[in-house]
């Protein structure tokens, strides 16, 4: 009902207007400390804020509401949504969502900084990102460092007249015939990308027109005031949706806190990840390669890094063997058919390498495909060139291979890219890879199963492939070839709370061997309000049940997050902390319903009749690539010995000692150590200085007095002298430090 002009007055569970006499509901608001309040509908956080408490509503700076399972942050001065749960934000760099307020706020006083300086610039998106946020650009004009402290003079300025941001909705009509007239290209296609009836903007003012504003959704701090501490860090090389035949970008990063302390602290563990980097590490201990001439983001696994690798595999492959895993070995390429069934192709398809199309109808359609994309976001004189190629391309296909469904020369750019998808669905072709799962149910597929042979587990270290765009490419951390430590179990409903909990177990155990003992556990789930997931509701919440059974029996603190599932079920991810405290999505649980259902996989139950398995996906490492990096820069190339590619190293001090030197050596490999030599001439102080630079756990130095007592003098890389003993010692306590994973040993 609509609501009434006169004085408000609460009565129970309604509300009265006394000269209309219209009765409304009110909202109902529960806290985190699990009170509920009543509050008037159409309230907005701020308002709740105020009922609270006058000094809540003074710090406050946005509100996070969860409703029906989904959750969303809000502006102070946006409305509830309805009845929900509702936790107001303030200003703390310990809160993630505070943070990504802030942060996208300050992207807008970046981005009206950059515009004052350089008026030339066309803004295109700055989202707020992990550990601070960014700005592609437009601009003809390189930004270099040297600008750096200009844009962050500008952006106090802004600060410092405490402005306040302000969102108006316009009708999409009105909202993109006002973009048209800017003449933006990429503020017109985020708009056309964007859903609703409606479309927002931000204003970093009160007045329209007079201050800076954006297209944006939201949400932002209530003023400029709260922005404390802020840094411009870097800009590289971007391009429009990761298109390289698109207009080359600018993107601008900054980050930014509520405190000067935090960024102070922000900046000091900057400065020790550069000290870390695992790209410059990498290639001094000689561990991995990347060459243009095989290909951006594609790692190539030096000797001294394959040995890293290995040592990980056969780690986990002996742990898994206790656990009744088995090997199996798949192609690295399947039909398209196989990844039609699972979902993977079109699902992925952005970020997939192109489908290698057979016949030449696939083939030709496939190119107009891409052609279409190319010219689809372009605007004006260029798009109609490109709608005109695409035009003569389609003649030509059809008229060599007949007509395809649904096109016509009336037919956008966008439609047509549509109809052409459509016509490739029945041709047939192959795919590199992006999962493993499919291959693996195929194992699965390949003979019949009793209730007696499940659980099944079916393990690889699979390379699958993703065409990641390349200004995202990184180093071993983001790459287009990875290999995975994945495995498939395939169980009945019964099985799998106890499946589940040992996955989960398996990955804890996996961590804390290496030390990586800080961690927190996320479960990803389902956002209804999205339409990417597949499977049933019913199968969703079973699924959903028992990840969140099997966290709540493992003992682990643990949270809920909508949308974070993978499409094909919900899953259990480690997001670990690393020593200079940087936070990584490292290993993975998976609980699936759904792909068994589409590949129409079955046992035979003790009934006699078919049922349909239920699947888990699991990962401890992840990307094999991905984790090697982070280790790297976790142990700043230090590894334990297990791991360590070279654990000993061998120096003598003189020409006198070599031969023995070679002795140790000889004896040190024959007991399976990886070990090194250095008989050279150089004097004993420079041979172990380049030994502790390349990161070698122990160095023997051997000289007269060593050869004569059969003994070693044993140092670390940090420098210490343990001190002299025998050989044989000396295995022994190493073979106990790798066995122990470093828990006794040499230095114990």
């Amino acid at each position: 009902m609509s609501r009434g002009s006169g004085p408000l007055v609460f009565l129970g569970d309604y509300f009265i207007w006394r000269q209309t006499q219209i009765w409304r509901l009110p909202l109902r608001v529960r806290l985190p400390d699990g009170n509920e309040i009543q509050i008037a509908d159409g309230s907005t956080v701020a308002d709740v804020a105020a009922s609270i408490g006058a000094g809540l509503a003074r710090a406050s700076v946005a509100g996070r509401a969860a409703r029906e399972g989904e959750s969303e942050l809000l502006d102070l001065s946006r409305p509830l949504p309805g009845d929900c749960e509702l936790s107001i934000l303030t200003a703390s760099d310990d809160d993630p969502d505070s943070l990504y307020v802030l942060r996208h706020s300050t992207a807008h006083v970046m981005a009206e900084a950059i515009c004052k300086l350089f008026p030339e610039t066309k803004l295109v998106y700055g989202p707020p990102v992990e550990d601070g946020f960014y700005y592609d650009i437009d601009l003809p004009r390189s930004i270099t460092p040297d600008d750096f402290p200009r844009i962050e003079a500008e952006m106090q300025k802004i600060i410092n007249e405490q402005r306040s941001f302000s969102r108006f909705d316009m009708p999409r009509a009105e909202a993109m015939s006002t973009l048209r007239d800017e003449g933006n290209r990429y503020k017109i296609d985020n708009a056309e990308r964007a859903e609703g009836g409606t479309l927002s903007f931000y204003v970093t003012g009160d007045e329209r027109g007079k201050y800076f504003e954006d297209l944006c959704r939201g949400p932002h701090l209530p003023s400029t005031k709260p922005i404390k501490a802020f840094k411009v860090r870097q800009v590289s090389r971007s391009y429009y949706r990761g298109d390289v035949n698109d207009q080359p970008l600018q993107r601008v990063y900054g980050t930014a806190f509520f405190k000067k302390e935090s960024l102070a602290e922000y900046l000091r563990r900057v400065e020790e990840a550069k000290k870390r980097d695992h790209r410059v590490i990498g290639k001094e201990l000689g561990l991995f390669t990347i060459s243009e001439q095989v290909g951006s983001g594609l790692v190539l696994w030096l000797p001294k890094g394959t040995t890293i690798r290995n040592a990980l595999q056969d780690y986990l492959t002996g742990e898994m063997a206790k656990l009744g895993y088995e090997l199996v070995c798949t192609p690295q390429i399947g039909q398209l058919g196989l990844y039609r069934t699972s979902g993977h192709y079109p699902y992925y398809e952005d970020s997939q390498y192109p489908a290698m199309f057979e016949s030449e109808r696939g083939k030709a359609l496939q190119s107009a495909v891409q052609l279409a994309q190319r010219f689809e976001r372009l605007q004006g004189g260029e798009r109609k060139k490109g709608e005109a190629a695409v035009a003569a391309m389609l003649a030509a296909i059809q008229e060599a291979w007949g007509p395809v469904a649904g096109l016509s020369e009336s037919v956008e750019l966008d439609e047509t890219i549509v109809r052409l998808r459509e016509a490739l669905i029945s041709e047939p072709g192959y795919l590199l890879r992006p999962m493993n799962c499919p291959h693996h149910i195929s194992c699965y597929a390949a003979r019949p199963h009793s209730y007696r042979d499940l659980p099944v587990r079916l393990a690889e270290y699979g390379t699958v492939y993703r065409y990641e765009q390349s200004g995202e490419i990184s180093g071993m951390t983001r790459v287009r070839g990875f290999t995975v430590d994945d495995a498939h179990l395939f169980c009945t409903a019964d099985q799998l709370p106890e499946e589940v909990l040992t996955t989960v177990q398996l990955t804890r155990k996996t961590l804390e061997t290496l030390g990586l003992t800080e961690y927190r556990v996320r479960l990803g789930m389902r956002d209804s309000r999205r339409d990417k997931w597949v499977g049933s509701p019913e199968n969703w919440g079973k699924a959903q049940d028992a990840i969140r059974t099997a966290a709540v029996a493992s003992g682990i603190e643990f949270t809920e997050e909508a949308g974070e599932a993978a499409f094909y079920g919900p899953k259990i991810d480690f997001l670990v902390k690393d020593c200079i405290g940087r936070t990584w999505q490292l290993g993975t649980v998976q609980v699936d319903y759904n792909l068994p259902e589409r590949f129409d996989l079955s046992y035979v139950g003790a009934d006699n009749a078919l049922h349909r398995p239920v699947m888990i996906h699991r990962a401890p490492f992840g990307s094999l690539e991905r984790f090697v990096g982070i280790l790297i820069e976790h142990f700043a190339g230090a590894f334990p010995l297990w791991l360590s590619p070279v654990q000993v190293a061998v120096a003598s001090v003189s020409e006198k000692s070599a031969s023995y030197a070679r002795l140790v050596y000889e004896k040190l490999r024959q007991a399976g150590l990886r070990a090194e030599l250095d008989a050279g001439d150089e004097k004993i102080g420079p041979k172990k200085h380049r030994l502790r630079s390349a990161k070698v756990n122990y160095i023997l130095v051997v000289g007269e007095k060593e050869a004569a007592d059969h003994a070693v003098n044993v140092n670390d890389r940090d420098g210490k002298t343990i001190g002299t003993t025998s050989l044989e010692a000396f295995i022994s306590s190493c073979r106990a430090e790798i066995e122990s994973k470093g828990r006794s040993g040499v230095a114990a």
